[in-house]
């Protein structure tokens, strides 16, 4: 063989070779799945954005392929709401949200952007929670009572109380807690719990309404003090602070839940396969755990269930908001 025919086969098994690898690069990233985008409208650092975070990864491996949290936090989770409804409907976004997005926000908003019944579709729910009443360390109250009579004497019948998000479940029950007990007691709106813990931690607000799982860490840490807890029992994760319910204060039975949703004509399919995979997951002993010691009652809502919840909670709310006098702004 010639030099100049060895030299020409050389350069042709090379070529051959690069042109194999390139197939096998390009047919690896072609089955590739894409990553599922994972919408909390909250900031990171608050209940919401742990929860997410702990379903992601355990869903990642069970869906096999990657689930990306995506922070859209303001206006209650509004925002992130409107960026599912412009979502492509083809398995890649989903929400996950609790009741305020989903039941109470469409009421008190006039114009909220989306319309949860006509521009979602309801793939999983995963726990039930409650609302709970907390007040700063830098108060000298240790319970319920205690910061009751601090405000009608220090704060002469006055004061503020933290808030995720105005027109949410805690609004609501700040003003029915100031009726009862006779204070004059003002909502301040945050965006999100963290921003508003983290103002309660520097004692620049002395009280705040927010999830369980939103102050559950710095409760235990004692950097603050939950004093009363929504429903009609008191919670594994506080088993010594009692209800609203034991102090009086009835109306809030009914209690909120999480769950995730798609954009309206999402293919059933992959609705079917990612709620049984969040069927799996919830029933991971180490994430059952996790959850339950975050504050909420861990148990698995197929979509059916999480939408005949939704319209319940949204009934119940319905109600609420008109006995309030409320009027959507």
């Amino acid at each position: 063989m010639t030099t100049s025919r060895r030299s020409l086969l050389s350069r042709l098994v090379r070529t051959s070779a690069f042109l194999g690898a390139a197939l096998t690069v390009g047919m690896a990233c072609a089955q590739s799945p894409k990553p599922i985008r994972l919408l909390v409208g909250f900031p990171p650092g608050g209940g919401s954005d742990a929860i997410a975070r702990t379903l992601s990864e355990k869903l990642k491996d069970e869906l096999g392929q990657p689930v990306v949290v995506e922070n859209r936090p303001g206006a209650g989770g509004q925002i992130a709401a409107q960026a599912l409804k412009a979502s492509a409907p083809d398995g890649t976004t989903l929400f996950l949200t609790h009741d305020h997005t989903i039941s109470i926000l469409p009421q008190v908003v006039k114009n909220p952007g989306f319309d949860p019944v006509h521009d979602f579709v309801p793939v999983a729910g995963f726990a039930t929670f409650v609302n709970a009443f907390a007040v700063s360390a830098g108060t000298p109250a240790k319970s319920f009572p205690d910061y009751v009579n601090w405000i009608k004497t220090v704060g002469k019948g006055k004061g503020a109380v933290g808030i995720p998000a105005p027109a949410s479940t805690p609004e609501f029950l700040v003003q029915l807690i100031g009726k009862k007990y006779q204070v004059d007691l003002v909502s301040a709106p945050y965006r999100g719990s963290a921003p508003m813990i983290a103002d309660m931690l520097g004692n620049q607000i002395n009280a705040g309404v927010a999830s369980v799982q939103d102050f559950i860490e710095n409760h235990k840490a004692g950097k603050l003090h939950v004093v009363g807890v929504l429903g009609t029992k008191r919670q594994a994760a506080l088993p010594d602070v009692p209800t609203f319910d034991e102090m009086g204060l009835k109306g809030f039975e009914d209690l909120p839940y999480y769950g995730i949703y798609a954009p309206a004509g999402t293919p059933q399919k992959f609705i079917d396969d990612f709620s049984h995979a969040m069927a799996k997951v919830v029933a991971m002993p180490d994430v059952r755990e996790h959850l339950t010691a975050m504050g909420l009652t861990v148990g698995y809502m197929s979509p059916k269930q999480l939408a005949t919840r939704q319209t319940a909670y949204t009934q119940a709310w319905t109600r609420i908001i008109k006995s309030s006098g409320f009027v959507a702004q």
